[in-house]
């Protein structure tokens, strides 16, 4: 039994959830979720013993010196509380940590221990892949639930994928078979230029939540950074005509394509959204993805998705080339 004594009662809780790692790609996820507890100023009650989930020599811990005294940081996740007011007060309970290296079946049931006691009434899991997508166009956002009543409720897709998955794609099915209804939002994220960050992918995954959950997200610097991330890889890629033609090549493919971005629909939620900020109103809701395949269909491996061959020279967007989060 989890006790929580230190946590006060939540109102309408809502847990969300994102993972270093394989479902990450450009720390999209992950950085959405540090920006909610950043912005809210969250309150970590929780931590996982990292002993029972990781491998220290895949995860290692880290270690620093504080007023003279050395200490050890160990690869973990761990849950915080925020408590978001205005006219409909919803508080959140976020989970930020590393895909676990083992036990992810004990690892999602304590989880979903912690969602119980809180009394969390959805869970949202963020994440991000790679795909076939240009970096000058809206961030494509899926989302997709394994309920079929949450699909029809709340206007998602409910999930058809088949295949290799990651620990999104686990806690989401975790959640299904506890009764508690979950869904899973993804950003696709352009695989030539996918070293993190991406204030873009993670600005529009924090749109489309916002959307979901009926709260509204303080933005801060996000919309900034985003514009400027863009205008980086602009530049970058203006000065390889080889990544500049293949650039052009996917904007022709995506605007050609029958997009999501240039429904009614879509178009009206953007405009709902433009007056609420103007006004300072509170949001409505909306979404659609899955654990292990996302926008468009493009499966989220890691080095070359969809089996395409990658520019010879890719723009590369904040120092040399890390290994994949997503491998």
């Amino acid at each position: 039994m989890i006790e929580l004594e230190g946590v006060p009662e939540l109102v309408d809780p809502v847990m969300v959830a994102a993972f270093e790692g394989w479902n990450d790609a450009g720390d999209a996820a992950s950085t959405a979720v540090a920006h909610l507890d950043r912005e809210w100023k969250g309150e970590v009650f929780a931590a996982l013993d990292a002993e029972d989930y990781y491998d220290f020599q895949v995860n290692r811990p880290t270690v620093f010196i504080e007023d003279g005294v050395r200490k050890v940081t160990w690869p973990t996740t761990r849950l915080s509380v925020v408590r978001v007011g205005g006219e409909k007060p919803r508080d959140l309970v976020l989970v930020r940590g590393i895909e676990p290296s083992m036990r992810w079946r004990s690892f999602c049931n304590e989880l979903l221990g912690f969602a119980h006691e809180l009394g969390v009434e959805m869970v949202v899991v963020l994440g991000a892949l790679l795909g076939d997508t240009p970096h000058t166009r809206p961030v494509p956002i899926s989302g997709t639930t394994s309920d079929a009543d949450l699909a029809r409720r709340m206007d998602l897709e409910e999930t058809k994928y088949e295949g290799p998955t990651g620990i999104v794609g686990i806690l989401q099915e975790a959640c299904t078979h506890a009764g508690v209804p979950a869904v899973s939002l993804w950003a696709a994220v352009p695989h030539y230029v996918s070293q993190p960050p991406n204030p873009k992918a993670t600005l529009a995954l924090l749109n489309r939540l916002e959307d979901l959950i009926g709260v509204r997200v303080p933005l801060g610097e996000l919309p900034e950074d985003a514009r400027a991330w863009q205008v980086g890889v602009d530049q970058l890629a203006a000065e390889d005509t080889e990544v500049a033609e293949y650039v052009q090549s996917l904007e022709e493919a995506r605007d050609t394509a029958e997009l999501p971005e240039a429904s009614g629909e879509a178009i009206a939620r953007e405009f709902e959204r433009y007056l609420r900020r103007r006004d300072g109103g509170g949001p409505g809701g909306h979404a659609t993805a899955d654990g292990g395949e996302g926008a468009a269909g493009t499966p989220f491996l890691r080095d070359n998705p969809s089996g395409r061959s990658r520019p010879p020279k890719p723009p590369k967007a904040g120092g040399e080339d890390e290994e994949s989060s997503e491998d």
